[in-house]
């Protein structure tokens, strides 16, 4: 028997992150293959924001409900966090639009709904990386959150509240340093290390979201010193047992 603490991977080697690594080499193809401008790069990662929005959703919808005052938390809790979450990256996208956008769009102007706003996306291409981001976080919603129960124990407050720290941390960088790109003239190696910053944002948070559902699969495990421990017991009861056995007949004999 060996420690399943010892066999096990860091968090950038599971399944699912390494999908989200996957997913978010596509962009970077892009970026080294086709020339993607620093807005192309921002966009595709507005658009991510909200395809975990829709997860994010899907998510509290599931979550378990064991009595009738979880399932009204959710009743109100979920069209609460449609609104305001729609709001705010609907909100976000028109910034990424208007600051990095340019005369992309003619005199159409900067789009003010997600519809125009996904319109343009696939005008430029960018329908691809788009749908391999969707199936990096699907597959973690189908293989974490369905697959390994971790719905069971999900808190709907904790799931509201999640993906707007990840908007604010990683968007902030992510507009600083495409202003710091495009100040440059968009160098290829500038959104290279653009889109790694991303990745290495994105693998942070997606370890921190598992870590606790993985430390309770492993906290009532044995170390591999109780192990060792274990072992070496039996041994000398093994050793033990013949003399004992020995001394019992001996002592029967009349």
């Amino acid at each position: 028997m060996i420690d399943a603490r010892l066999n096990r991977r860091p968090a950038w080697l599971t399944l699912s992150a390494m999908v989200l690594i996957a997913a978010n080499l596509v962009p970077l193809a892009g970026t080294i293959l086709f020339k993607w401008t620093v807005f192309e790069v921002v966009l595709l990662f507005w658009a991510e924001n909200v395809i975990i929005g829709v997860l994010n959703a899907l998510r509290m919808l599931v979550a378990s409900a064991g009595d009738a005052v979880s399932w009204m938390m959710k009743i109100v809790l979920i069209p609460f966090f449609v609104i305001h979450y729609g709001m705010f990256t609907l909100v976000h996208g028109v910034f990424v639009f208007g600051l990095f956008g340019g005369d992309t769009f003619g005199s159409g102007g900067t789009p003010d709904d997600f519809g125009p706003m996904f319109d343009s996306m696939l005008r430029l291409g960018l329908a691809v990386p788009l749908l391999a981001l969707f199936m990096s976080h699907a597959f973690s919603f189908l293989w974490n959150y369905l697959g390994r129960g971790e719905y069971k124990n999900a808190d709907l407050r904790m799931l509201m509240t999640r993906p707007y720290g990840r908007i604010v941390v990683l968007h902030i960088t992510i507009i600083i340093g495409g202003f710091l790109v495009m100040s440059l003239g968009s160098p290829l190696a500038g959104l290279i290390l653009l889109i790694l910053l991303k990745i290495g944002f994105d693998l942070r948070a997606h370890s921190k979201e598992h870590k606790e559902k993985l430390k309770a699969e492993t906290d009532n495990e044995p170390t591999f010193k109780e192990i060792l421990a274990r072992l070496n017991e039996a041994r000398r009861r093994a050793r033990r047992a013949p003399v004992n056995s020995s001394a019992e007949e001996s002592r029967q004999e009349p």
